[in-house]
């Protein structure tokens, strides 16, 4: 067994390029191989959000509180809230973030195949998350 203490992991801010406006991650877990599995609670700001991007063994949400946005490549925005699961396939290009005035926060969980969690694409212009949802 092992105990990571709280406030032993510390908090980052999200990556610019990989994020636009203000994040924070708070790593839950990187499971030793042969495991596999990632998770991370990220909190978004009003109006924050992920790049486009896709996952090789795909990714699920679990929204914890607030509200927020999320749409795949093609389709619409949908509206996602606190208690919501989300699942995007292995590939599928995606973004995800808070809604425009109110932030959000959800645990993420994915795996890692050789290594790789994510592939990270283009930012999510202004024009597109402004799309209504």
């Amino acid at each position: 067994m092992e105990i990571k203490r709280c406030g032993s992991i510390p908090s980052r801010p999200g990556k610019a390029g990989w994020f636009t406006g203000k994040t924070l991650q708070n790593p839950v877990i990187e499971a030793p191989e042969p495991a596999r599995v990632r998770a991370t609670v990220v909190t978004f700001d009003p109006g924050a959000r992920t790049a486009w991007h896709t996952h090789p063994l795909g990714q699920t949400l679990y929204v914890l509180s607030g509200c927020g946005r999320a749409q795949t490549w093609g389709e619409n925005i949908v509206e996602i809230r606190a208690g919501d699961i989300i699942w995007f396939p292995p590939g599928e290009k995606h973004w995800h973030g808070a809604a425009p005035n109110t932030s959000m926060t959800h645990l993420a969980i994915h795996e890692a195949l050789n290594g790789s969690t994510v592939d990270w694409l283009e930012e999510v212009s202004e024009e597109d998350y402004n799309a209504a949802p």
